[in-house]
């Protein structure tokens, strides 16, 4: 960051009074500007025992599989950015989802958020980010193709826990 997005002046990277961490600060107004994780919320979408998969149509990691998932926008709630990527993605309508896993990536500034759900009705197809959208069996999934670690991670969990019949959030560190 070079410039005050307040007041367009120059800013400086350093300790705030009060603070322990360097942060950008406007030489002229004062603004402290905080820089936060970005979240990512998705969701397992499950219809008769396949999972909604969506190869991407964007990079990163163009024309690889993933969940339906994407940045939580200002003045959503997670749980609505979850429906709202899964609709964008997989053109799906879903109204009911339950938290599955929270994820932190320290090393990319992010929070995935995943939650685990049903399609509302069996209709789906590709949103302008989806080559392709497809339900998959366990055995069908495209794993060394899929486009994050977290997905993969997600996805194994899920069918562990759909094979015991419980279904618990948890949370995990992604360290690399």
């Amino acid at each position: 960051m070079k410039f005050c997005s307040d007041c367009g002046n120059k800013v400086s990277h350093k300790v705030p009074d009060g603070d322990n961490l360097a942060r950008f600060i406007c030489n002229e107004c004062d603004t402290i500007h905080y820089q936060n994780p970005k979240v990512v919320a998705g969701a397992v979408i499950e219809h008769q025992g396949k999972i909604l998969m969506c190869k991407r149509a964007i990079e990163p990691r163009y024309g690889y599989w993933t969940v339906p998932a994407g940045f939580m926008e200002n003045k959503e709630t997670v749980m609505q950015a979850a429906v709202r990527e899964t609709y964008e993605e997989a053109l799906a309508v879903v109204s009911k989802l339950d938290l599955y896993a929270v994820y932190n990536l320290p090393h990319v500034n992010q929070v995935y958020i995943m939650f685990h759900g049903k399609l509302d009705k069996p209709l789906f197809g590709s949103g302008a980010e989806s080559l392709e959208v497809k339900l998959l069996g366990e055995q069908e999934i495209p794993w060394d193709d899929i486009a994050f670690r977290v997905v993969t991670m997600t996805l194994k969990r899920y069918f562990m826990d759909k094979k015991r019949g419980d279904f618990r959030a948890y949370t995990d560190d992604v360290i690399i």
